[in-house]
């Protein structure tokens, strides 16, 4: 049986279509979350949980193991608890950052990272950490348990929560690496790095890869570097010398991130990032870029002539929220840049924003 809600009144260029009619399905009971192509059903949330519930369903007719099963269910627990954590604080921009959990009280390392929680803090950013001692928290003293999340990974040594946020409820605490990653990323407005061992490089090569690869949308991603220090910059050789000469990344793709040894720097760097920009989302081939203010149309036509090696289509357009984007109604007031970019242009869309930010 099809429903259908009657939407009328005039369309406005990229907003919904008011005369279209919306249609959604009451699907068989066997598939209770999906439905025909080309319809959109009333309540997307109400189809989403439906389907998780078919999943599970399935996994019955699948014949999955105990182990598989249990990991599924761990991940599935973790994740739902970390989005009600989460959903409280949805306006509020945030800072990822990483280091290592053996730098000691006192040093250069922990310093900084203390001084940056508390000048990015006091700029109305929230700070996450993965919840341990050392530069995890430095940072969690310096932006206050008011101000901080702890993503806490249970491990047999080395990481315990930190007292500053060791039982606030804003700590949140995982089994496995890969479900406390996707929320080290997921919720990061931008990504600190201080100097710190494995763990911190898979952390920062993981955030550049999900950039790169339109996996994660474009944030700042700063290294610290202490004064006088070469940590990150005989990082930056290697990826210069080793990757970006041998053509195993772009040569734009170095400016997905910044190397400084200044906080003020690193601070400014973040905070210039969201100065005109907002936020940004793929719809279909288009990259569609919100605004916290409207462009000159004239620089809007020399964006498009500026980064034309970036686009499959000549023309960037200003234009309202589309309808693809009728999911984010709080954000529907903001001005949109619709750029055709090719999936391979995340340095581009870095400069791209930058030049946006500096106009």
């Amino acid at each position: 049986m099809l429903a259908e809600i009657a939407v009328p009144g005039p369309a406005a260029p990229g907003q919904l279509n008011l005369h279209e009619t919306l249609r959604y399905a009451a699907s068989p009971r066997r598939h209770p979350g999906r439905r025909t192509p080309g319809t959109l059903l009333a309540d997307p949330a109400c189809g989403l949980r439906d389907e998780i519930r078919d999943l599970a369903d399935r996994l019955e007719h699948d014949g999955t193991s105990i182990a598989d099963l249990r990991l599924m269910r761990t991940a599935l627990k973790e994740m739902r608890w970390a989005c009600r954590v989460f959903s409280k604080f949805r306006g509020i921009r945030k800072v990822t950052t990483f280091g290592s959990a053996r730098t000691p009280p006192g040093s250069p390392a922990w310093e900084q990272a203390r001084t940056f929680a508390a000048r990015i803090t006091e700029l109305g950013y929230m700070v996450i950490t993965g919840a341990g001692p050392g530069i995890m928290e430095a940072c969690q003293m310096g932006s206050g348990r008011e101000r901080s999340f702890g993503i806490n990974i249970r491990l047999p040594f080395e990481q315990q929560p930190n007292p500053v946020i060791g039982d606030d409820p804003k700590l949140i605490n995982f089994k496995y690496f890969f479900t406390r990653k996707l929320f080290l990323m997921k919720e990061a407005d931008a990504v600190v790095l201080f100097p710190g061992g494995f763990g911190t490089h898979d952390e920062g090569f993981e955030a550049l890869t999900l950039i790169q690869t339109g996996k994660a949308p474009v944030v700042p991603v700063v290294f610290i570097e202490t004064p006088d220090g070469h940590y990150w910059g005989t990082w930056r050789e290697y990826v210069e010398q080793h990757l970006r000469d041998q053509g195993l990344i772009s040569p734009s793709d170095m400016d997905l991130f910044r190397v400084t040894d200044d906080v003020d720097d690193a601070v400014a760097e973040i905070v210039r990032f969201y100065r005109c920009y907002h936020s940004s989302r793929w719809v279909g081939e288009y990259m569609v870029l919100r605004l916290q203010v409207a462009l000159a149309p004239a620089l809007v036509t020399d964006l498009a002539q500026e980064f034309a090696d970036a686009l499959h289509e000549p023309v960037i357009e200003q234009r309202p929220a589309l309808p693809e984007e009728a999911d984010e109604p709080a954000l529907a007031h903001l001005p949109r840049l619709v750029v055709p970019l090719r999936r391979r242009s995340a340095g581009r869309l870095r400069r791209l924003i930058d030049r946006i930010n500096s106009a």
